[in-house]
């Protein structure tokens, strides 16, 4: 049998704070605004549910009532293949919250992931297991992201052997490498803030990410050893990954390629 990974979805909310998406669509958060007709989650929990890769499924959740109605999710909580994990005030706590008693390896993906499909999940996972990531962030080309998108993402990571753009996937492998959740402690987003790449990975990267220096597993390597574990840019086949629903406008890019999928 081929080796799994314990899936964890992080699917909890802002506090004190109403997404505008689930409050335009009379819900209580974000991850179960509809999406072609189905909760955002639904089309995450139902791709790792039929990904072989995939063992347990966790959800991170403060709200877990509205997530465990839907029939999916309690059909396969029932079964003991899903369980609920308490979400904590910040991502990266959430991330150890969810964590907590897992078999390792460990895929984080998000709630609002909707276009990632079971095929795309087996293949991060087998490219991580290939590479010997310690730790691992999957990555679309520009190219396939603008295929799939034209009018979408603009700015992307910028490297000597091309752009990519984040697919909001990540790879632990083992225990010793769950620091590595600590560089998202500031929120991420580096290409929107791109002083957060020097607060996570020092001045020097930041000036790499910055002009282009060299090509993207150079730069990785170069901050695998800065924390001393391998973390691994895993390039994935489908731009469509790379698309996540976070305001209206993805909201309908994510609606119409789901329907795509469908014709």
């Amino acid at each position: 049998m081929q080796q799994q990974a314990t899936a964890i979805v992080m699917a909890g909310k802002r506090s004190g704070t109403l997404d505008p998406l689930a409050a335009a669509a009379n819900v209580s958060q974000k991850s179960v605004v509809p999406v072609a007709g189905k909760p955002m989650i639904e089309h995450v929990v139902a791709a790792l549910a039929a990904c072989e890769r995939i063992g347990e499924i966790r959800i991170v959740a403060h709200e877990a009532g509205e997530i465990r109605a839907i029939p999916l999710v309690g059909r396969l909580e029932n079964e003991g293949r899903l369980v609920f994990r308490p979400g904590a005030f910040n991502l990266v706590d959430s991330v150890l919250a969810g964590a907590e008693g897992a078999t390792f390896p460990l895929v984080i993906t998000t709630a609002d992931n909707c276009l990632v499909t079971p095929e795309g999940y087996a293949e991060f996972v087998a490219k991580c297991l290939a590479a010997s990531a310690d730790a691992g962030a999957a990555l679309a080309r520009k190219e396939d992201v603008m295929a799939a998108d034209p009018e979408g993402q603009k700015k992307f990571y910028e490297f000597s052997d091309g752009g990519y753009s984040n697919c909001n996937t990540y790879w632990i492998g083992n225990e010793a490498a769950l620091s590595a959740a600590e560089i998202m402690r500031s929120g991420g987003q580096f290409v929107k803030y791109p002083g957060r790449i020097a607060k996570a990975f020092g001045v020097l990267n930041l000036a790499r990410f910055y002009f282009g220096w060299g090509d993207k597993d150079r730069l990785f390597a170069q901050i695998s050893r800065r924390f001393g574990y391998k973390l691994a840019p895993i390039v994935l086949s489908n731009g469509e990954f790379a698309i996540d629903v976070d305001e209206p406008r993805s909201h309908r890019i994510t609606e119409k390629l789901v329907a795509a999928r469908s014709a």
